[in-house]
């Protein structure tokens, strides 16, 4: 189906990546849907370059653009860098994983911050696989499509809910106050993670046994407090004296 008359104007600054997907034609139909609900970008983590005419061919011409500017990038990381919020999606369930909830729950949570001028996206992993816990590092949301019995939907499929509850939830959120618009991106967290792991790793916190468990439940914890771009600089700044007051202790 075209879309109406009714349907929502562009979301500046939003993309869907998606990690590894294995079919071409889910791309064409992934551009498709975002074309529908103003997702401005598609961006694809692949190493090698999918194969146009096939989606091209599931875009129609309605969202060549989208395939025609398609970005790939090598690894989700690079992916990641310029958003401030990330909806991983997944279907699975593990002890390292924080409970999921709905695609109506995440959208009413992240349409205030796409509204204040944040920049997001919404991530979905291989059509067999789905998203590694190590992608959803890069997240600050988890959604999970509530199904009975069989959890697995199609990439376009879940595509096109996860849009369309976005798309419902900005309409709701045009009353809403505009969220601070400063908030970290996710270049500037994983540069903040990274001395916190250095750091935490000098001061013995933390050990090659235990590394995984404390920094994703490190990571889970400022994602829900939403850092700031000058809060994630001055934890980066705390972690700097202490790495430098650690060395300067053994030199001594």
């Amino acid at each position: 189906m075209e879309p109406d008359a009714q349907q929502p104007g562009m979301l500046p600054g939003s993309a869907l990546i998606l990690v590894g997907p294995r079919y071409p034609e889910n791309i064409g139909a992934s551009a498709r849907i975002a074309c529908n609900f103003g997702i401005e970008q598609l961006i694809v983590v692949s190493r090698e370059e999918p194969d146009q005419e096939r989606m091209l061919k599931m875009a129609t011409h309605k969202a060549a653009h989208l395939i025609h500017s398609l970005q790939r990038v090598e690894t989700t990381a690079a992916a990641a860098e310029p958003f401030q919020f990330i909806v991983g999606t997944t279907a699975r369930q593990g002890r390292h994983r924080v409970l999921e909830k709905t695609p109506r729950e995440v959208m009413d949570e992240l349409a205030p911050l796409a509204r204040g001028g944040n920049r997001i996206a919404l991530m979905f992993g291989p059509e067999n696989t789905g998203l590694t816990n190590e992608d959803l590092d890069l997240c600050q949301f988890q959604s999970t499509i509530p199904t009975v019995n069989f959890s697995s939907l199609n990439l376009a499929q879940a595509v096109a809910i996860h849009c369309y509850e976005l798309s419902m939830a900005l309409t709701g959120a045009k009353s809403h106050p505009p969220a601070d618009a400063e908030y970290a991106n996710s270049f500037e967290l994983e540069g903040m993670y990274e001395h916190i792991e250095e750091a935490l790793t000098r001061i013995t916190f933390i050990h090659d046994t235990n590394r995984t468990y404390w920094m994703r439940n490190i990571r889970q914890f400022l994602s829900r407090v939403k850092l700031k771009k000058k809060e994630a600089s001055m934890i980066r700044g705390i972690c700097r004296k202490l790495l430098w007051h650690e060395k300067e202790s053994v030199e001594g």
